[in-house]
This record gives structure tokens, C-alpha cells and sequence, in this order.
């Protein structure tokens, strides 16, 4: 069974920082292309950031939304099977539900999330 297991967000005061984590298991993690998209109250869904399988065992090629490049960035650790999204100089519309994603076989899957809330 495939798993996604967001954990790491909270609330953080504007220009603070935060880590998410994205325990992954039930498939290959290393062979997949994975991202975090986040989902604001009331929006749609954003793609935020994605990493590309190829690549060396803490970082592939990278990709980020214009409204996070420079602030965010895309890890994964394949010892530990699990991506990460470190976020800093955090602006209030960064508030939203984060999750992590893949497809596998053309199947989508998704974690539940964990909401970050920028606020002072």
C-alpha cells in the first residue's frame, strides 16, 4: 500500500521558517517523481515544487512555482525514504494545507497534508 505522511507544519510568524517532512512507503521512493502542492481556504490546488527521480541520493533536478523559488527547497533523503520542503522567509499568503505527491503507474497518490499557518 501505497503511503504519503505529511508532518511539520504549524503556525510561524511572517518571514519565520518551517521544515515538512513526507514519510514515504509502500513503493520504490527513489524511482518516482515526487512534489508538494499546497491548497489555500477556498483556492484550488498550487503546485509548489517538484523533484525529478534521476539524481544523486539527496537531490535530483528540482523545480518551484515563481511564488516560492528562492524561498523554499525540495530535499529528499532515500536512507530515510522521505521528502522534505524547507521554507523560509515565510509570507502570510503561504498559508495553506501542503501535501506531498507522486504517480505511480499512472495512479495518483497523495498524504493528507499538514497545514501551515503564516500569521503575526
Amino acid at each position: 500500500e501505497v503511503l504519503l505522511v505529511e508532518s511539520g507544519g504549524g503556525l510561524v510568524q511572517p518571514g519565520g521558517s518551517l521544515k515538512l517532512s513526507c514519510a514515504a512507503s509502500g513503493f520504490t521512493f527513489g524511482a518516482y517523481d515526487m512534489k508538494w502542492v499546497r491548497q489555500a481556504p477556498g483556492k484550488g490546488p498550487e503546485w509548489v515544487s517538484s523533484m525529478r527521480r534521476r539524481g544523486s541520493n539527496t537531490i535530483g533536478t528540482t523545480y518551484y512555482s515563481d511564488s516560492v523559488k528562492g524561498r523554499f527547497t525540495i530535499l529528499k533523503d532515500l536512507t530515510k525514504n522521505t521528502l522534505y520542503l524547507q521554507m523560509s522567509n515565510l509570507k502570510p499568503e503561504d498559508t495553506a494545507l501542503y501535501y506531498c505527491a507522486t504517480e505511480i503507474e499512472g495512479r495518483p497518490f497523495r498524504g493528507q497534508g499538514t497545514q501551515v499557518t503564516v500569521s503575526s
